[in-house]
């Protein structure tokens, strides 16, 4: 019995550390990234990913340890996964769609002939694939 105590207490411990390594990288991408695009990117990717290991790592800790089922916790998850992506599209769109620029080095904007009113060229789009 002690072999899986010890078991869970590692499995819970690197779920927490993975957790704050990704919220971390994170934090670094919303600082290091050129333009608000690819920042949101980050906030909603690692930072969805990092918030969900520690609340899971909370939850198995209180299920293991003291036998309590968090259904706050599992709402928690639900609730991060449900609104970090839809908040960071929605910043997004409202970036793009009050004409905030796109990073000097983007290499394609597949939105602004769609957006903009401008009709693709499906012939020159099939010759370029």
């Amino acid at each position: 019995m002690e072999i899986v105590k010890v078991a869970a207490e590692t499995a819970i411990g690197l779920l927490v550390l993975l957790g704050a390594l990704l919220s971390a990288l994170s934090a670094f991408g919303l600082i290091r990234l050129p333009d608000v695009y690819l920042r949101a990117h980050a906030a909603t990717k690692s930072m969805t990913l990092g918030v969900f290991c520690v609340l899971s790592a909370t939850f198995f800790y209180f299920w293991y340890f003291d036998n309590y089922i968090s259904a706050r916790l599992l709402l928690g998850i639900l609730f991060v996964f449900i609104t970090a992506p839809v908040a960071g599209h929605l910043n997004g769109r409202a970036a793009y769609r009050t004409d905030v620029p796109l990073w000097e080095q983007s290499v394609q904007d597949e939105l602004e002939p769609l957006l903009k009113g401008k009709k693709v060229n499906h012939e020159a789009k099939d010759m370029m694939e």
